[in-house]
């Protein structure tokens, strides 16, 4: 039972009438007895808040931002209407934007409750607990009842960078010989003979071709397709770190989404992994239309782990993915110690059968730092920002002398740094 406003403010009505009209001890005898009364017919009389049933219908999943509607069925099988409050509760980064309702149902009759959810983190979103609160007739009790209505909304990557993709499938038409300028480079089909143009590499001369025409001829080339993108997460410590307003794994699962759409387009196929000191996901053989969904929804679920990244169990899980030579384009940091200590032994492993691109999210507040000279504290701020951007321009360069692309961006501009990055990799033929 749950008494309302309703019932206290009849018992007041009930002291005042003691106080003032039989202040006496049958007076309270009776007053109460009155107020119990009233209390426990209108309780009787509510209808019954754990005998109904409910369904739950609506979205499943949405982009973090967006606002989605779950909407519960509640139906009435009792024999009385049932009035009074529903709440629908859910976790707060749900972000319900209301889970108290009015509730109204006939005997036999089924209503629609509508809660509106704009999720503020990434995952998946249970929906907790149901509770009904039925009113009497005279509302001063109610019938409380509470529910388990099993529903859970998947918050997924909001995939911001796919602003960039229609420049980049643009290009992408350029290179695959759909629109007038046809690429050459070595590991591409050949596709046609075009007279020669001032700045054409002279090694795509075909001179049996020339000798029988009066003009200079070269072949051109139309990228291969159908060449396999591993994808790979690290989810270790270093992703756990924040820059700007999201973790730095965050913006690596934004560049990998525009990759991933870019590089299917092209006929590629694409995989993903995410590791740390285990498998945290493991995405392959998708069909083309289903990659980027399959690849949001276990991205949705991946959080940093705050462990050290084992990279030999790395190298291990991508040589059991990519047993033919594949573009493997690792999304880490670009951590001296981390580097040098544990991906360098590892490197010959990968570059010996695969290219090797690695993707890291600079931290624009080191620039900002960098060019700090106010006062003393901002020269000291200066300085070791310039040593951290000369630490990280030497371990760049040593990946680079190992045969590793490194891009190194912040975060607006690494998903686009990335798919050029790629896009020069496939016009070049290194694919």
């Amino acid at each position: 039972m749950a008494l309302t406003v309703r019932a206290g403010l009849l018992a007041l009505v009930g002291a005042l009438v003691v106080a003032f009209l039989v202040p006496s001890l049958a007076g309270v005898w009776l007053v109460t007895g009155v107020v119990l009364l009233l209390v426990l017919v209108d309780f009787l009389l509510a209808g019954s808040a754990r005998g109904l049933t409910f369904e739950r219908e609506g979205a499943t999943s949405v982009r973090l931002g967006e606002t989605v509607d779950v909407s519960l069925l509640v139906t009435n099988p009792g024999t009385r209407r049932v009035r009074g409050k529903l709440r629908d509760a859910w976790p707060p980064s749900a972000g319900a934007l209301t889970q108290r309702h009015s509730l109204d149902v006939p005997v036999g009759e089924r209503r629609r409750v509508n809660t509106t959810l704009t999720p503020t983190r990434r995952g998946d979103r249970p929906a907790f607990r149901v509770t009904v609160r039925a009113f009497g007739p005279l509302g001063l009790a109610a019938r409380q009842g509470s529910h388990s209505v099993p529903w859970t909304v998947r918050a997924l990557p909001p995939f911001e960078s796919r602003k960039h993709l229609p420049s980049r499938l643009a290009r992408l038409r350029e290179l695959d010989g759909r629109a007038s300028v046809l690429v050459r480079g070595q590991g591409t089909e050949f596709d046609s003979l075009r007279d020669y143009v001032p700045g054409d590499d002279v090694r795509s001369i075909d001179w049996r071709a020339t000798a029988r025409r009066r003009g200079v001829v070269v072949r051109t080339w139309r990228p291969e397709r159908d060449r396999h993108v591993l994808i790979v997460l690290d989810t270790g410590r270093t992703s756990a770190g924040r820059v700007g307003d999201a973790p730095r794994l965050d913006h690596a699962m934004d560049a990998a989404l525009l990759l991933a759409a870019l590089a299917t387009r092209a006929g590629d196929r694409v995989d993903l992994l995410a590791f740390d000191r285990r498998l945290r996901a493991d995405v392959a053989r998708s069909g083309p239309e289903e990659v980027l969904g399959r690849l949001t929804s276990a991205m949705a679920v991946i959080d940093p782990e705050l462990v050290e990244t084992d990279h030999r169990g790395l190298a291990a899980a991508v040589a059991s993915r990519a047993t033919q030579r594949s573009l493997v384009v690792l999304l880490t940091g670009l951590d001296a110690a981390v580097v040098e200590e544990g991906l360098l032994p590892v490197l010959p492993a990968l570059t010996r059968r695969h290219e090797l691109c690695l993707a890291a999210v600079a931290d624009p507040l080191v620039e900002s730092l960098a060019r700090g000279r106010g006062n003393l504290d901002a020269v000291y701020g200066a300085a070791a920002a310039e040593r951290a951007r000369a630490e990280r321009r030497r371990v760049t360069a040593l990946l680079e002398r190992l045969g590793v692309t490194v891009v190194d961006q912040p975060p607006d501009q690494i998903a686009p740094a990335l798919a050029d990055t790629y896009l020069a990799l496939k016009k070049a033929g290194r694919l």
